[in-house]
């Protein structure tokens, strides 16, 4: 049966480039955009384990009448990266559409403190605290990556001249969560290259900008410590006493997708049924 929030979303075409595509917000919006009209092309990293989730995506995909190509690589892995592009190229040719959507939905990255416990100068191991390169990786993904897709899909003339850039943040990119630190410097740069995107594409008519999710139940919640307790937070602030799903985040994505919010560009926008308004 059709959700009668969906019925009103105009349809939209092209292509929606989703950067973690087989899980959480990323599987959300691949499966909502998919409805609204357009074709996906899945990055996803996935063992073997878990790939026959993957093909029952991709399925759910084709039965909406949309492609589905998927490739699954390490997102932060230049080298994939460019080979994941090259073969986009080569499948668009001759074909008038283009990417319409990026998004940005990569959850990899360290939940250790910056500092030890205990007191200074006391035989801590080091494996308590991030590491340098920790550091960097989460940054990397979490962050950077957008800029290099970014960078690579418009040198190879694969976005739409009206393309829209998402990617997704939290709340945690400016509060405090225990162990969240490098994650948290991941989030706001991420912020800050939203914001930049936003300044040098605008004027090529292609936006950019942030989705700030209220605190949603996915597999990346459950790793930070401590996730029972924002759980029980965002139910007692939450004006309408529930979590956010995934499906009120991929169905506003669709719906800033329209052509017709050409306009909105550089934002955090918040999609938390008024969380954050509560303090």
């Amino acid at each position: 049966m059709t959700d009668p929030r969906d019925s009103l979303q105009p349809k939209l075409d092209g292509f929606a480039l989703v950067l973690g595509a087989s899980s959480g917000f990323g599987e959300a919006c691949s499966l909502s955009l998919a409805r609204a009209g357009m074709n996906i092309i899945g990055v996803h990293l996935d063992r073997r384990s878990t790939m026959p989730h993957v093909e029952e995506i991709q399925q759910k995909i084709r039965d909406a009448g949309r492609e589905a190509w998927f490739y699954n690589i390490n997102a932060a892995d230049e080298a994939k990266r460019r080979e994941v592009l090259d073969d986009v190229k080569k499948r668009m040719e001759g074909r008038p559409e283009r990417i319409r959507v990026l998004l940005h939905s990569l959850a990899f990255g360290t939940l250790l403190p910056f500092m030890p416990s205990g007191e200074q100068g006391a035989d801590v191991p080091a494996s308590e605290t991030a590491s340098q390169k920790q550091m960097e990786m989460t940054l990397d993904v979490m962050a950077n990556s957008l800029v290099y897709w970014t960078q690579d899909t418009f040198r190879r003339g694969l976005f739409h001249d009206h393309a829209r850039i998402f990617a997704m943040t939290s709340t945690g990119s400016w509060s405090i969560w225990p162990k969240y630190g490098v994650v948290s410097a991941a989030k706001a740069a991420l912020e800050s290259h939203i914001r930049v995107l936003a300044h040098e594409l605008g004027p090529r008519g292609i936006t950019a900008n942030a989705i700030c999710a209220g605190v949603t139940d996915t597999p990346a919640l459950r790793k930070i410590p401590g996730n029972d307790g924002m759980i029980a937070a965002a139910l007692r602030k939450n004006p309408a006493h529930r979590l956010t799903t995934v499906d009120d985040v991929s169905r506003a994505i669709v719906a800033l997708s329209q052509p017709c919010l050409y306009w909105m560009n550089g934002n955090t926008i918040n999609i938390d049924g008024g969380e954050a308004i509560a303090g």
